[in-house]
């Protein structure tokens, strides 16, 4: 056997002592901290300063009122946990390979542009502090977001006649109608900045002047024979009921009567047709905040319904529908969040500024 002279032991050692050395300060790389500029990571993937800070521009408005330093930082850390929420449904969507196509985010972008002249639509975009790639950027993540929510939980959705039927027995005092009631939907624009938009063009009027021009604008393709509810879905900024396509389900006649405008209004109409542009009014300042356009879907009379009234299956249909919808959403996000790997430094450094 070959003893290792003490000399050449050395020199080993020595040579082993430098290659850890340069494993711990290639492991110890991975794991310095941030450039300033890296508000959040999510699986490795860096979400800047400078795109929040467009969000939170954007979500001011025209509003010549400045939050306080503390709300502010409120305002960023929702709109950044909605950036997270979003780049994690993005990574999960591009690993089906449904992120959205050049051609669908173009054909999305005509329809956006459409109610405006070239002009006022790059006088939208600079008051939202955007270039046109950042709003063709946010397109497409909005429509890969419809994509993958469509194959991961739409598709997942089945609504049996037994449910109905089960729903109907149990709350068939719902379907006894004391008095008339209104199916309605409605398309709503404000004058208010809000820090987010919930329909699909990201779409939100900066001010009084342009909510009006907004909400002419969106009559008029109407009167052109545009869809109500594709219409609503588009462009209405009513965070309750753009997602349905503006409908806002039954309306009691004694709730509409709150309103004797819009009540006036909407007496006047058959099903299927809808009102001019009416102002929405606050009921405790008694100041306009935005506008709306209100569709008569169908008037009932008071009494019971039945079961095999097709109407009370629809009804049923549509609110156990969107129960399981809403269900599934959070929980398959609440899954993503659990498998991704985050880390919210924006929200590392307000704790770290509080705690001096």
């Amino acid at each position: 056997m070959q003893v290792e002279s003490f000399s050449a032991a050395r020199s080993r050692f020595a040579v082993l002592i430098l290659c850890s050395g340069a494993l711990l300060a290639a492991v110890a790389g991975c794991h310095r901290p941030p450039a300033p500029d890296v508000m959040a990571t999510v699986n490795g993937k860096e979400i800047l300063s400078s795109d929040l800070e467009k969000y939170y521009k954007a979500s001011l408005g025209d509003n010549p009122q400045q939050p306080s330093t503390e709300q502010a930082e409120i305002v960023r850390l929702n709109i950044l946990r909605q950036m997270i929420d979003d780049e994690i449904l993005q990574q999960r969507a591009a690993k089906f390979n449904l992120t959205a196509s050049d051609e669908d985010v173009n054909a999305k972008l005509t329809e956006w542009k459409a109610p405006y002249t070239q002009e006022e639509f790059d006088k939208q975009l600079k008051q939202r502090n955007m270039t046109l790639d950042d709003f063709k950027r946010d397109l497409r993540r909005s429509l890969t977001t419809t994509k993958l929510l469509n194959k991961e939980i739409e598709s997942k959705i089945n609504i049996t006649d037994a449910e109905i039927g089960n729903y109907y027995n149990s709350h068939k005092a719902d379907f006894n109608f004391i008095e008339p009631r209104y199916n309605l939907a409605r398309i709503v624009v404000t004058n208010a900045p809000s820090p987010q938009t919930t329909n699909l063009q990201n779409n939100k009027a900066s001010g009084d002047a342009d909510a009006k021009k907004k909400i002419q604008a969106l009559r008029n393709k109407l009167e052109n024979s545009e869809d109500f509810g594709s219409v609503a879905m588009n462009f209405s900024e009513d965070k309750d009921t753009a997602s349905n396509g503006g409908d806002m389900g039954f309306v009691l006649e004694s709730q509409l009567r709150s309103d004797q405008e819009v009540y006036n209004a909407i007496c006047k109409l058959r099903p299927g047709q809808f009102t001019d542009v009416l102002p929405i009014v606050d009921g405790a300042s008694h100041r306009t905040i935005g506008y709306a356009i209100y569709k008569l879907i169908s008037r009932e009379p008071a009494g019971q319904r039945e079961l095999s009234d097709p109407r009370v299956q629809q009804a049923i249909h549509q609110l156990l529908h969107e129960g399981h919808k809403q269900q599934l959403q959070n929980a398959y996000l609440e899954m993503l969040h659990d498998d991704a790997k985050v880390h919210n430094y924006l929200a590392d450094q307000i704790l770290k500024e509080g705690a001096r």
